[in-house]
């Protein structure tokens, strides 16, 4: 009598366990902070992102510089950890395949070191969300630029989002 009473006793505490999950299970979502949170991605950046649209033909040289730069600009990406502003410099021009030839020349030059440059991107967190967040495509991404101020320019071919 008493190891049926147990095992009554154990089939009413799993019963009332899985009605308890049950219960509960449907509201933990809500509990969750979602990287949809606006305040979450500004967490994780930690940066101001300012979001700027320039034709590639009006700075051809600066691009080019830094497509050049790339191999040196991937190292820059696995190191940082902090940076002070990022801007995203939306190239609308490029996006329509209408950049100058000097930059489509740099970009099959150096197209090896942009697909590196775009999975070190990809593992920045801090980066990685800043321009996720402003619904720019990692295959856009042409090439980055760091300042002295601790900064950089992300120049992407596309066309901002309103």
């Amino acid at each position: 009598m008493l190891e049926t009473m147990d095992r009554d006793h154990r089939l009413l505490h799993a019963l009332f366990g899985a009605v308890l999950i049950a219960a509960v299970a449907p509201g933990a979502p809500l509990l969750a902070q979602g990287l949809e949170s606006e305040e979450a991605i500004d967490k994780i950046v930690g940066s101001e992102v300012v979001k700027e649209e320039k034709q590639a033909s009006a700075e051809p040289e600066r691009i080019v510089s830094a497509i050049e730069n790339t191999a040196s600009n991937t190292r820059e990406v696995r190191r940082k950890f902090s940076l002070d502003r990022i801007d995203i410099v939306f190239l609308p021009d490029a996006a329509d395949d209408q950049a100058p030839s000097e930059i489509d020349a740099k970009l099959a030059e150096h197209e090896d070191e942009i697909a590196d440059l775009r999975r070190e991107i990809e593992g920045n967190a801090m980066l990685y969300h800043a321009i996720d967040s402003r619904s720019v495509m990692m295959s856009d991404v042409l090439a980055v630029e760091f300042d002295a101020d601790n900064g950089v320019t992300i120049f992407a071919a596309a066309k901002p989002v309103e």
